[in-house]
């Protein structure tokens, strides 16, 4: 599986953005697909997960009501909108994808990333 992700930007606080993530392979919709993101000096960190089926999702505690991640299993891609930015959500997003039926948070279950795309959000 490959990924490409894209939609990043500098947007103002308060603002929005629509990342988007195409992915490549066959099996793309058995994947739990995940958005992480990593700060200057910071760890990696998941901030959303979607199961196989949409169905199913996780949101880290810092985007709850803000971030909404989907997914489109005919088109082979999975978005994350985000409303409501905040200059602490500034950071590298990248989406991953994990070759598991389990909702995942754990950077070690995802196999496969894409190369990442910065979100800039001014104060």
């Amino acid at each position: 599986v490959q990924l490409q992700a894209s939609g990043g930007g500098l947007v103002q606080a308060g603002g929005s953005l629509r990342l988007s993530c195409a992915a490549s392979g066959r099996t793309f919709s058995s994947y739990v697909m995940g958005w992480f993101r990593q700060a200057p000096g910071k760890e990696r960190e998941c901030v959303t997960a979607i199961s196989w089926s949409g169905g199913s999702t996780y949101y880290a505690d810092s985007v709850k009501g803000r971030f909404t991640s989907s997914r489109d299993n005919a088109k082979n891609t999975v978005y994350l909108q985000m409303n409501s930015l905040k200059p602490e959500d500034t950071a590298v997003y990248y989406c991953a994808a994990a070759d598991t039926a389990i909702l995942t948070t754990a950077r070690t279950r995802y196999q496969y990333w894409g190369q990442g795309t910065q979100v800039t959000v001014s104060s």
